[in-house]
């Protein structure tokens, strides 16, 4: 399963370590993104306690911003450098803001490190903020009392001026702290634009003084599932799910944002999207849809709101409230999935007479959009190709490969998600943001791109952060570097390095990129084994004994024959230290799969769902296709299987998927509960044994099923594992499944 943050700890900085031993033989500096351009000098600057930072411009941002390099500096190696205004000098780290042709854009920098002394130069604070991420990337994460910087000069602007992030905090709600320090992480990498989206049928989170309702009542739930019985004594009702943001809170994030050079851009998504606004405040609500309670599924919900008068000055009313706590140009206002949507011209028009630009999702394409109105590009490429050859600008934020709910490795121990396309740290990367079949003369109306962590299925703090860094990284190197500037294989190297900066910030990272992964086939009484990884650097090692792998454990290089039983631990190492978790591997010839493991007979709506119980504790987390859910267990041996062993969970159906619902179609179940149904070949191939599902009806987590025989079949076969149930409530699915030789 997903690892919390602490015991990534000691990935971070080992990997940290590694790079450290591999950088003097590296082409560029380990920052993320890649400069534009870095020249190597000889020598080093030596860094120590007694080293000052100074700044010599008479500007509270530019002070704010050496304080903040100082504790940065001090996160990562201890060392507390004291901050003094002052001409530059020797010995000593210098800030410095001076005037620039503007042909060199507000987020241009240099750095300058020689033996002598390191310089920061840039013509806007937001440079200045770069220039200081950028140098707090090449001081060596190592806690001694001296450390040496590299000789390097750098200049450096950005491709674009949108390089984003967008944040779900509607679906589940994180808490200030926790958006400080994704905020930090986010500049780090020269992101400048957190999307926020605030709204949406499950939440609002933002305090609206006319209308608290919006969060008295529309920042709270009752979850699907077991959380429905669990009432509070006090109340005697289901205790409510949620949180929301007071205007003091946000005034602070925007402020701390722009600290770090970053715009916060937040969303209302109106007219869909809306249950919690109209559960608030029924009014709003279309005829014949009424919204009782904030809901707990997740999809698209047939109503809106209203188009009438009342309604519009309602929405303006929010809005005037918004624009007070969010400063920034842009304000987002959704506008996807709705087939009829008067507010997006009326918002335009509000917005402009404010000062304002309106951004929205594809959807709000149309003949009439407002000039100055942003399109974000979220079904594929083809909302950014119309809206730049129409002369409208654009944001380029696609699913599959930027959304980042979708999974970016295949293990068993990663968190929940969406898992129709794999969205790899590698495919993040090597996505082009400029599409090349745009016109030249349209080329000026992409703004960027942007990564996007929708939440519905990533409940924690720390999976938020585990599915965001490092694909944030490569994010920030497709909006800044330059196309020649990128390079997968360096990449890798300085994702490695960047681990040890996520844990000194305190964010949540993944580094499924460097974790192994196993293949096994039989081979008579051996057991094939072959090793692989996302990326190509370090070295795979193994141990057979059971002990942890270390940096002189045998060395993969081929697949490897096992005699079994066996317990095949491996690991990532790179330069002596260790760069990914340790995977403990069971080489024991049983014929067991998870959910995981096996291949889902569709691909329509394919979820890594999180069971909705212990409310409290570990969850276990199931692959499925909601639409189909049936799986294929491939080339089982079944000369001396006499018997099977499930475990199955049960899940709320919570999908807001329209007609599709409908079509969702089970076996007849023979007993009033249902069973699981194995089939040979295929899933309407011959029964090989069924197993009700009485024994886990009153279990709201796994259960295992009563073994059950399997007779009358020989050779290697496919087989299909599906439920015959009455309903679609519950959903049940498959935890695991084992074949062998037990008698039932």
């Amino acid at each position: 399963m997903f690892r919390p943050l602490f015991i990534m700890r000691r990935i971070a900085t080992l990997a940290a370590a590694a790079f450290l031993a591999t950088a003097a033989a590296a082409d560029g500096p380990p920052v993320i993104p890649a400069p534009a351009k870095a020249t190597r000098a000889a020598g080093a600057f030596a860094l120590s306690a007694a080293t000052p930072i100074v700044v010599e411009t008479r500007d509270g941002r530019a002070g704010d911003t050496a304080a903040w390099l100082a504790s940065l500096i001090e996160r990562s190696t201890g060392l507390r450098l004291a901050v003094s205004p002052g001409p530059a000098r020797d010995h000593a780290i210098n800030l410095r803001l001076e005037r620039a042709d503007a042909a060199s854009g507000r987020e241009a920098y240099r750095v300058d490190v020689t033996p002598a002394r390191v310089t920061l130069v840039a013509s806007t604070p937001e440079g200045l903020v770069h220039a200081a991420t950028t140098l707090w990337q090449l001081v060596p994460a190592r806690h001694q009392s001296r450390l040496a910087i590299d000789a390097v000069a750098i200049d450096d602007a950005p491709r674009f001026a949108w390089r984003g992030m967008m944040l779900d905090s509607a679906r589940h709600f994180q808490s200030p702290e926790f958006i400080r320090r994704f905020l930090d992480a986010m500049a780090m990498h020269k992101l400048n634009v957190l999307h926020w989206h605030l709204t949406d049928d499950q939440a609002w989170r933002l305090e609206i003084r006319k209308y608290p309702k919006l969060t008295e009542v529309g920042a709270w739930r009752v979850p699907a599932g077991a959380a429905r019985a669990d009432v509070d004594p006090a109340t005697g009702k289901p205790r409510p799910y949620g949180g929301f943001y007071t205007q003091a809170q946000v005034r602070e994030l925007v402020a701390y944002a722009s600290a770090r050079g970053i715009t916060i851009v937040p969303e209302i998504d109106v007219p869909g999207h809306t249950s919690a606004m109209i559960a608030a405040y029924p009014q709003l609500g279309s005829a014949g849809h009424a919204v009782r309670e904030v809901p707990a599924d997740w999809g698209i919900y047939p109503h809106g709101l209203n188009h009438d008068e009342a309604t519009f000055a309602f929405v303006e009313d929010v809005l005037a409230e918004v624009l007070e706590i969010f400063p920034g140009q842009f304000i987002h206002k959704g506008g996807d999935e709705v087939s009829n949507d008067p507010f997006t011209p009326r918002i335009a028009r509000f917005l402009e007479s404010k000062g304002r630009r309106l951004v929205g999702w594809d959807e709000i394409l149309a003949p009439d959009l407002a000039g100055s109105a942003v399109v974000m590009s979220w079904r594929g490429l083809d909302g950014a190709l119309k809206a730049a050859a129409s002369g409208h600008d654009t944001v380029l934020a696609p699913d599959p490969t930027l959304y980042f709910d979708n999974r970016q490795a295949t293990g068993g121990d990663e968190p929940p998600g969406r898992i129709r396309v794999l969205a790899s740290l590698e495919s993040v990367y090597r996505f082009e943001p400029m599409p090349p079949s745009l016109a030249p003369e349209a080329r000026r109306h992409v703004l960027g791109l942007q990564g996007n962590v929708w939440t519905e299925h990533i409940r924690t703090e720390a999976r938020v952060g585990y599915m965001t860094f490092p694909r944030a990284g490569a994010i920030a190197e497709l909006g800044w570097s330059a196309p020649e500037r990128r390079d997968w294989k360096d990449f890798t190297r300085r994702v490695a390095a960047s681990f040890a900066r996520y844990e000194a910030l305190g964010v949540p990272y993944s580094e499924a990129v460097f974790a192994v992964s196993a293949r096994m086939s039989e081979a008579g009484a051996r057991t094939r084994v072959e090793l692989s990884r996302q990326a190509d650097f370090g070295d795979i090692r193994y141990t057979l004994d059971g002990s942890e792998p270390n940096p002189r454990s045998p060395r993969y290089g081929a697949p490897l024959m096992v005699e079994r039983p066996a317990l095949l631990r491996v690991a990532t190492f790179a330069s002596g230290e260790r760069l990914s978790r340790i995977r403990a591997i069971h080489v024991d010839g049983l014929q067991r799969r998870t959910s995981h493991e096996l291949d889902l007979c569709g691909n329509a709506i394919a979820l890594a769902l999180e069971d909705d119980a212990p409310l409290r504790g570990r969850r276990a987390v199931f692959s499925v296709d909601i639409q189909n859910p049936c799986w294929i267990y491939r080339g089982v041996e079944l000369d001396r299987v006499r018997s099977a062993l499930a475990a199955v969970g049960q899940l709320p159906f919570n999908f807001q998927i329209g007609d599709d619902a409908k079509k969702i179609r089970f076996a007849a179940p023979q007993t009033r509960e249902g069973e699981l149904e194995i089939h040979l070949d295929t899933c309407d191939g011959r029964l090989l044994a069924r197993m009700p599902l009485a024994p886990a009806v009153q279990s709201q987590a796994v259960t295992v099923l009563p073994r059950a025989a399997v007779e009358g079949a020989s050779g290697r076969h496919d087989v299909c594992l599906r439920f015959a149930q009455p309903a679609l409530e519950p959903l049940w699915v498959l935890e695991s499944i084992r074949f062998d030789e037990a008698a039932p």
